[in-house]
């Protein structure tokens, strides 16, 4: 949602101003900037209220009443996982007689009782949030104040609820899985909206309202990209918080491009495996004379920077794209692979469950051929295997995807599709559009996943 802002207006006032909830699954892409989940602007105040990620990623909920903040919590702990989703429920009732208990603040069906700031509103007290009228707009994913709009929400959101008249708690919006123990979310809440309330973003990019009112929102700028990602099946994206030198991370951390240091790090997936069989793709862009860029997997969840691509460690293994060969502790394994470029889309496949000599099984795919007369299908077949440490081996632990760049003069970048169906913001193209779902059944990947081969995503790791 990086630089995208949704907007409505009320039509008229609502059932109260003492009781509401919200209710946000988000996934945070960006940290240490001011990010707002909402706010509502007043044409005369210029604010009136907000949800918001501060820059030192605590969280904040403020309400202003025209000279002061009546309502403002600060929390003291900070959220910086950028690979879970977090269940944000923000519950009202300046009714109650206890001041605790006019505002709660759920994180994940716990709720926060420690804060830097507590600020409640008194009691009966009516909150500047959800006044009616069209200059009092609702904003999401940004803070907009006439002209100006600012501090954009970088990150994933999902099954907003916003309820006029009712404080409910985050119980009513989500569970506690009795095998997990993970909060998981509740798809059709059994809650009664008001008039103003409304449900957008369910299972998808629609700001149309899915609760029994009509109360939709508007694009007004940007773009909202449909992800398979969701609270129910987290997928791997670029970890922005392990070896992040010289790296730029946009489109959710599904893309990440460098720049021209001497000096960068190897990334990696969010997501780590020990067994299983998974499959990923990678559209190639930017500068491709020379093109420097090196993928593959590894062992190790971090990396210093240094100038070294993927494949120059002992637990590394990389496909280069300038020269088409593959490395291991900087020594090519042999083999026949094509150079790759700008515009090919690289398939990469680990098997974890079978072994050659000890040893696991890597494969590369160049635009849907699989490379090295390999065949990831056949699980016993050792033609054009690479073979690649077994995770219990290495340091970690686990297996991770992993893309680098192999020297400053040029500055490529890795469009990442995990499963979620997207090069950066463009839908796959192959299979009119549609597809093809790996093993899990929730993925779509422009080329065909080999037979038994999953996403990386928690669904996958959990076949």
């Amino acid at each position: 949602m990086a630089n995208t802002k949704l907007t409505r207006s009320n039509s008229g006032a609502g059932d109260s101003r003492k009781k509401m909830t919200w209710s946000f699954w988000i996934k945070r892409s960006k940290l240490g900037a001011t990010q707002y989940l909402y706010n509502q602007y007043y044409s005369s105040d210029q604010y009136n209220s907000g949800i918001l990620f501060q820059s030192d990623d605590s969280i904040r909920f403020w309400d202003y009443g025209g000279s002061s903040n009546d309502l403002d919590l600060q929390t003291t702990r900070l959220f910086r996982d950028t690979n879970a989703w977090y269940h944000l429920v923000f519950a009202i009732d300046t009714t109650q007689g206890t001041a605790a208990n006019r505002v709660k603040l759920y994180v994940n069906g716990v709720q926060e009782t420690v804060f830097d700031v507590a600020t409640y509103p008194s009691q009966d007290h009516q909150l500047r949030m959800g006044e009616g009228g069209s200059s009092h707009q609702q904003q999401i994913g940004f803070q907009g104040f006439g002209s100006t709009y600012q501090s954009y929400f970088d990150g994933v959101m999902s099954h907003v609820h916003y309820i006029d008249g009712t404080q409910y708690a985050a119980s009513d919006f989500g569970s506690q899985d009795a095998t997990t123990g993970e909060w998981k979310i509740n798809t059709s809440p059994s809650v009664t909206y008001g008039t103003n309330g409304f449900f957008i973003l369910k299972d998808g990019n629609s700001v149309t309202d899915s609760s029994s009112n009509s109360n939709a929102f508007s694009v007004g700028a940007g773009t909202l990209t449909k992800t398979e990602d969701c609270p129910s099946n987290v997928f791997a994206t670029l970890n922005p918080l392990a070896g992040s030198t010289d790296a730029t991370f946009i489109a959710g951390n599904t893309t990440a491009y460098f720049g021209t240091a001497s000096s960068r790090s190897i990334l990696t997936s969010t997501l780590g495996a020990v067994s299983g069989k998974y499959y990923w793709e990678c559209k190639i862009g930017g500068n491709v004379s020379p093109n420097n860029a090196t993928l593959g997997v590894g062992l190790s969840s971090s990396y210093t920077a240094d100038s070294n691509p993927v494949g120059y460690k002992s637990d590394s293994w990389g496909y280069k794209g300038w020269d088409g060969t593959v490395f291991n502790n900087s020594s090519s394994v042999g083999g026949t692979w094509s150079t790759f470029g700008d515009g090919d889309i690289i398939g990469v496949a680990v098997n974890l469950d079978n072994e050659q000599g000890g040893l696991n099984k890597l494969y590369f795919s160049k635009n849907g051929v699989w490379q090295n007369g390999a065949d990831p299908s056949n699980f016993t077949s050792v033609t054009g295997v690479v073979g690649i440490t077994k995770p219990e081996n290495g340091d970690t632990g686990f297996l991770f995807a992993q893309f680098g760049d192999g020297g400053s003069s040029a500055t490529p970048r890795f469009e990442v599709n995990f499963g979620n169906g997207y090069f950066q913001q463009t839908a796959v193209a192959t299979n009119s559009g549609n597809g093809y779902a790996g093993a899990e059944g929730k993925s779509i990947f422009n080329y065909q996943p080999p037979t038994g081969f999953t996403a990386l995503s928690t669904k996958g790791l959990n076949l």
